[in-house]
């Protein structure tokens, strides 16, 4: 076995940033991963200001940014069911070029001026060639480890560095859309996931291996989809109401920075809500912690559900942006428990599915909520689309607290990941 697992075996055990970091091999696919992830977080609001540039309408804006994030959530686990059966590289090489020529498709049309059913029809392939980088990312980080304490630190940095493109891209689509013409934010997103996804693809040694014969005990569970897993099924719906909270806050903070008459606050209204996301992810990832994953989950989920609750009571600037910040440090912790509960639930041959399949739910979340909060910030009072966000969170918190048994993995002495013997058992609540 490699050395990097038998350092990990033999370190403390309260494993931390600095030794996964250490791991052999894993800046060869972190720095091309987080420039290829980056566009991801530009493309739902460039959609939205370019398309409220050119229509007028939050209600059209959010419209085709629904279509983008609804044929993403469709598409995006078979992208990962078929990385995980013919590698990440096949998969990711063709996706970008239709996804940069999709995007630029989209920008001619808007710009034309074109009826909204032909925005739809360009936005169907550019949600659904959108690049799974992170859930590549992630499969990579378990090739590496295999099991080690170290999947739950790096479930935080990956949760970690997927705000931190949150933090920049908003604010980089915004800025480009604002100051410097209202197409730049997605001719931009096109340009970066071309060569961002490119040289991620590039980086063939640090893929999972494919085709591999199955372990005892997996041999039955090697071709499933990950969506047979129960457990699988309750992170869905999990992460439909985080999305509802990406996508009611998009549109709502852009609707109430533009009725006070400052646009370019909404990337930094933004901005704060991921930087809250961001840092609350960098604690969790550095805390050895003693409760269950499904214990955490139910708890940073009800204060999440809590917190959006108040979002729509809240009208002055100061207010919304302390309460946007305590909203992000609510959602780092469900991101990261449920991606951690994955490496326990789901067999590693069907990892790169189940990734893809929780982000997709937060693109589908993300999409019915801009839809529903730029139809609300149409037609109700400024602020509305701020109840979206709770809407999403209060029946998902139901969800998880009623189905909850369902999130502790079942045959836990059998292997899930290649090289690895049988794991211990451990303590659940």
């Amino acid at each position: 076995m490699a050395s990097t697992v038998t350092t990990e075996q033999s370190a403390p055990s309260r494993p931390g940033y600095g030794q996964l970091l250490r791991t052999k091999g894993a800046w060869t696919f972190l720095v091309p991963g987080f420039a290829a992830r980056q566009p991801f977080a530009m493309l739902t609001i460039s959609i939205v200001l370019l398309v409220r540039h050119t229509t007028g309408s939050y209600g059209a804006a959010g419209a085709a940014a629904a279509v983008t994030g609804v044929s993403m959530a469709l598409f995006a686990p078979y992208s990962g069911r078929l990385a995980d059966r013919y590698g990440q590289r096949t998969v990711l090489v063709p996706g970008v070029v239709v996804h940069a020529a999709a995007g630029l498709t989209l920008t001619a049309l808007a710009l034309a001026h074109a009826p909204l059913w032909a925005l739809f029809a360009a936005a169907v392939p550019t949600g659904a060639s959108v690049p799974q980088v992170g859930p590549m990312v992630r499969a990579r980080w378990g090739a590496r480890l295999k099991g080690s304490p170290l999947m739950s630190t790096a479930a935080a940095f990956e949760s970690v560095t997927d705000e931190l493109t949150f933090v920049v891209g908003p604010l980089l689509a915004t800025a480009l859309c604002t100051a410097v013409t209202p197409w730049a934010g997605l001719v931009t997103e096109a340009a970066l996931t071309l060569v961002g996804g490119l040289l991620f693809a590039a980086q063939r040694g640090s893929q999972p291996t494919v085709g591999h014969a199955a372990e005892p005990g997996e041999e039955a569970h090697a071709r499933v989809s990950a969506l047979r897993v129960p457990g699988v099924r309750v992170l869905i719906v999990t992460f439909l109401g985080i999305g509802a909270v990406f996508g009611g806050m998009q549109v709502s903070l852009a609707a109430f920075t533009e009725s006070i008459g400052e646009p370019g606050l909404n990337g930094v209204l933004y901005g704060v809500f991921a930087a809250g996301n961001m840092l609350s992810g960098v604690v969790c990832g550095a805390v050895a912690w003693k409760s269950s994953p499904r214990r955490r989950l139910v708890v940073g989920y009800a204060a999440l559900a809590l917190t959006t609750s108040a979002l729509w009571t809240v009208h002055s600037l100061p207010l919304l942006a302390g309460l946007g910040l305590l909203v992000g440090m609510c959602v780092a912790p469900a991101l990261i428990t449920g991606y951690t509960l994955v490496e326990d639930l789901v067999p590693a041959g069907a990892r790169t599915e189940a990734f893809t399949w929780l982000t997709g739910a937060v693109a589908l979340g993300q999409a019915a909520a801009v839809t529903v909060a730029g139809q609300w910030e149409d037609r109700l009072w400024d602020g509305a689309g701020f109840l979206v966000p709770m809407a999403g969170t209060v029946p998902a918190l139901a969800t998880i607290v009623a189905l909850r048994s369902l999130l502790v993995a079942r045959g836990r002495n059998r292997t899930v990941a290649r090289g690895v013997g049988h794991r211990e058992p451990v303590t659940v609540d």
